[in-house]
């Protein structure tokens, strides 16, 4: 059985999540995506959360090429993560590229291209946009 792993904050859930969760569960037969926890998000990342981890999970969890969702509460846990689950390819979008090339050591580390038109950090733009303008 070949597994992918692939980590994100998963927020606000839209296509561009659903585009990478399937490529990434096509290069392999089991997915496990390491969900950020909102203290990770708050302590490391300086981002809060709309969804909380547990409504963020339950999302995940009902995708089906997601098969085990677990928490992400540092930074270094990746490549122990890689091991505890026997991990085959280590599956991150573009925005990353290079960032994660420490791993190749223990598997196949991919970058994906990201859904162009679609992120977070956009639609919640937006939002506040057209909150902004009545």
């Amino acid at each position: 059985m070949k597994r992918v792993i692939t980590y994100g904050t998963f927020d606000l859930l839209h296509y561009g999540h659903i585009n990478l969760l399937r490529r990434a569960k096509a290069l392999g037969d089991y997915l496990v995506v390491v969900l950020s926890s909102d203290e990770f998000n708050w302590r490391e990342k300086h981002k809060k959360c709309y969804f909380t981890y547990e409504e963020r999970k339950q999302l995940l969890e009902a995708i089906r090429y997601v098969d085990l969702v677990i928490p992400e509460n540092n930074w270094e846990q990746k490549r122990s993560d890689v091991k505890e689950y026997h991990i085959n390819t280590f599956v991150m979008g573009d925005d990353w590229e290079g960032k994660f090339d420490f791993l190749k050591e223990y598997c196949e580390v991919v970058y994906l291209e990201r859904t162009p038109e679609i992120s977070t950090t956009q639609i919640k733009k937006d939002l506040n946009s057209m909150e902004a303008k009545g």
